[in-house]
């Protein structure tokens, strides 16, 4: 079970790098998912080539910040989507380790002003 992530902070992208949601042994699927939501400010799940998950990245790039992005494949959507309670499936965007849901919350902070506030909070814009 590997996920590929796109990883990147700050105001510029520093590039791809290769994540799993895979972790020790002892350490159950979600609570590795719950780790990297609460490790990274933004943190974007998605299917690959998800045109949802896309937009979302570009809208997140424009306002200057690059979400650490998990790609997930088949097999682990279902934990993903487990993991994300409280979310409306995928693609899900949480800020701060709280979920947003997917591009219709995003948009519905951007459109509210209430985006840009809420990454700097988060400590992802700069």
């Amino acid at each position: 079970m590997a996920a590929v992530a796109a990883v990147s902070g700050g105001g510029k992208r520093r590039g791809s790098t290769a994540l799993s949601i895979d972790g020790p042994e002892e350490e159950s699927a979600e609570a590795r998912v719950g780790r990297l939501i609460r490790e990274n400010p933004v943190v974007i799940f998605s299917r690959q080539g998800c045109c949802m998950s896309h937009v979302m990245k570009r809208l997140l790039a424009a306002v200057g910040t690059h979400p650490t992005s998990i790609e997930l494949q088949e097999a682990e959507e279902e934990t993903a989507a487990a993991l994300a309670a409280g979310s409306s499936g995928l693609p899900a965007l949480f800020v701060s380790g709280v979920a947003v849901g997917g591009l219709e919350g995003l948009m519905g902070l951007h459109l509210r002003d209430r985006l840009v506030p809420m990454l700097w909070e988060a400590g992802a814009l700069r």
